[in-house]
């Protein structure tokens, strides 16, 4: 493994952080007591949110596959990612092409550490640090890494759910894009609030507000707004859906619940 790496960073184990929440949530190791507090409040408001997140993780394992297997890609940028544990996409990828190339890219001192120890062994995956809501600085760093001339898999998954501003958001997405060869495909998740008076959105609400309590600002925001990150490119079917729509690999076993409601994936081709 080849590591893109910046000087050590200092890290404040008293805040939370989303790629270590995101761990907890999946039953990962790799967390500390501020982000077990971080999880305590979200279940408190929402049970089912460990298992949204392994819903979550589900649906990038079959997007990841669909485009390996089935489409051929063979290079994958997977940006703000957490930690490249279980069933992550170089394992996904790799599984289908053992040569296909993972970058990670991510600004947390902790996933960069734990990456590079995890990764050790592994010549096709490559950790690179930098800030994934800076797509110059971040396309400069993966530049030994990814070919731009060939298609790739670009991976934002809950990453422009952290940017306030819409617009500076859709510009995040369209700099990633437009970088990209034609061909690529774009693997987008993002939160969603239904904004319809459902439980599922007052859900959502609630969540949102919580995560901007802690520090930890996350948009829920409406499917119209979501869309919009896709605007030119040609989404594969089934659209922009719940993840456990998005070609669900067999019937589904765990009753449904609102908080099922609360994201939207889609993945599409750029043109």
């Amino acid at each position: 493994m080849v590591t893109s790496e910046r000087p050590s960073a200092h890290v404040d184990f008293e805040r939370p952080s989303i790629a270590r929440v995101t761990d907890a949530l999946l039953g990962g190791q790799n967390h500390y007591e501020p982000d077990r507090a971080v999880l305590r409040q979200l279940t408190a408001i929402a049970p089912e949110a460990p298992a949204m997140a392994r819903e979550v993780r589900q649906w990038l394992v079959r997007a990841v596959r669909y485009l390996t297997e089935r489409l051929d890609v063979d290079q994958f940028l997977d940006l703000a990612s957490g930690f490249p544990t279980a069933e992550n996409t170089h394992q996904v990828a790799q599984k289908y092409n053992p040569e296909a190339h993972v970058v990670y890219v991510g600004d947390d001192p902790v996933v960069e550490a734990h990456g590079r120890a995890l990764l050790v062994d592994n010549d096709f995956t490559h950790i690179c640090g930098a800030d994934p809501l800076n797509p110059g600085e971040t396309l400069a760093g993966v530049g030994r890494f990814i070919d731009f001339d060939r298609p790739a898999g670009l991976v934002l998954c809950g990453v422009v759910d952290h940017i306030a501003d819409l617009q500076q958001a859709q510009q995040v997405v369209k700099s990633y894009v437009g970088a990209l060869a034609p061909g690529s495909y774009l693997l987008l998740l993002h939160q969603h609030n239904p904004a319809d008076g459902s439980d599922a959105a007052d859900v959502a609400t609630s969540l949102q507000d919580r995560f901007g309590r802690i520090g930890l600002d996350t948009l829920y925001r409406t499917r119209a707004e979501i869309t919009s990150f896709f605007d030119g490119l040609e989404l594969l079917e089934p659209g922009l859906t719940a993840p456990h729509l998005w070609w669900p690999d067999g019937p589904r076993l765990a009753p449904l619940t609102p908080v099922n409601w609360t994201a939207l994936g889609g993945v599409a081709r750029i043109p």
